[in-house]
């Protein structure tokens, strides 16, 4: 396989400092001086500083990758540190991308870090883009998993992929011009919903770090051209069984983005992927007198807010909260209502039908597991069901602040 740089016209030379720096990859006859001078001349966007982002740049600073560039716009919360290593104590509440520049220009000084605080997006990701030579996507939502599959199709570069959910992992090179793209894989998302985000169904700490040390392997083959790197196989890493499988992928000849070039242009990942943008029915500020028709709806369920639910509380007001996390949540902060995990619920329907007509409000830890929940509720024929936005989380942020945040 070319290596991502092979078009260069003169590699740049190595200090003494470096090669010293160095010397346990310029004595494998695989790298040697030319390999290093590769990897010095090679430029590498990381999609996300978080959980695979973190030991993926600091594995490739390490090398010795000449530029790295990083995309992110968020800013390190404590709750980060529990797996993404590139952040520290003493960074939280910094931008992901100054925390990571700091510590990976303590890692190695010679590695030249090219910081995009912004949200990638169909309007900037061919431009950030065409200045890298392997793309490495530590994103954790499909739809810019798909974004950053259409762009590195259509910008020519190598996708080093990664994912991962609670013990589990992949691993994989998408949008080679000999094997499969992300979309041969996924041809459609899952609907919105379905697969729960990390925040929402955790993920071992150290499986991060084992799925994206996988990336930076492959990426440093894809640079050297050594080795067979994953394009047209997809790696599983099971943690709790210790268990790595390998299925074997085929470029799909009728895949609209890597087949037959039907798509020519980025589109909207959020709309392809059924992620809808709340639409207001009457103020976002919801007055006492109000009813809570005036809250916004998504999918026809009313999103009320924690102050809502706290007056309507205070009050006294025949309200019915419903908690649909899970028993082990349970104990780490609850508001004292009954508990029926989202997965069960239209099997316990049953144990709470007497609040069929009664104004039911349902939460979870932050919004994303009651709002199927709330349309499950709807569905079986509760008249008037509304969704806590931003959940248990946003109580804990705006009502009580000595509840613990998970």
């Amino acid at each position: 396989m070319p290596t991502a740089i092979e078009e260069a016209v003169q590699l740049p030379k190595l200090s003494n400092e470096e090669i010293a720096r160095y010397s346990r990859h310029l004595i494998l006859p695989e790298v040697g001086m030319e390999g290093q001078q590769k990897l010095k001349a090679a430029k590498v966007l990381c999609v996300g500083t978080g959980g695979l982002g973190a030991p993926l740049a600091l594995y490739l600073t390490a090398a010795g990758i000449g530029t790295i560039g990083l995309v992110d716009f968020d800013v390190v919360d404590e709750s980060n540190l529990q797996r993404q290593v590139i952040h520290s104590q003493s960074t939280v509440g910094m931008l992901k991308v100054d925390s990571a520049e700091q510590m990976l220009k303590g890692l190695n000084k010679n590695v030249n870090i090219v910081k995009h605080n912004t949200m990638l997006t169909s309007a900037n990701a061919l431009e950030i883009f065409k200045d890298y030579d392997v793309i490495a996507d530590g994103t954790d939502n499909f739809q810019t998993r798909y974004l950053v599959n259409d762009a590195c199709v259509l910008t020519g570069k190598p996708n080093a992929y990664g994912s991962i959910f609670r013990f589990e992992g992949q691993a994989s090179v998408f949008a080679t011009e000999e094997g499969p793209c992300y979309r041969c894989l996924y041809p459609e998302p899952p609907p919105p919903g379905l697969v729960p985000s990390c925040a929402e169904g955790g993920v071992l700490g150290i499986l991060p770090g084992l799925v994206g040390v996988i990336q930076a392997t492959e990426v440093i083959k894809l640079i050297l051209g050594i080795g067979e790197p994953l394009v047209g196989r997809l790696l599983l890493v099971d943690a709790l069984g210790m268990n790595f499988r390998t299925l074997k992928l085929r470029k799909n000849p009728n895949c609209p983005a890597c087949g037959t070039h039907e798509i020519k242009e980025l589109i909207d990942y959020d709309q392809f992927c059924g992620i809808e943008k709340p639409t207001s029915v009457g103020p976002l500020e919801v007055s006492r007198d109000k009813a809570v028709s005036d809250a916004p709806v998504v999918d026809g369920i009313p999103q009320i807010t924690v102050e809502d639910l706290k007056r309507k509380l205070d009050a006294k007001e025949n309200v019915f909260v419903l908690d649909v996390r899970e028993p082990h949540e349970y104990p780490i902060a609850n508001l004292g209502a009954p508990l029926i995990p989202v997965g069960t619920i239209e099997s316990r329907i049953g144990e709470i039908a007497e609040h069929k007509n009664d104004e039911v409000i349902v939460h979870c830890r932050s919004g994303a597991r009651s709002q199927k929940a709330a349309l499950a509720l709807k569905a079986a024929g509760f008249t008037n069901v509304s969704n806590l936005t931003g959940g248990i989380l946003a109580w804990a942020e705006k009502i009580d602040p000595t509840m613990p945040k998970y």
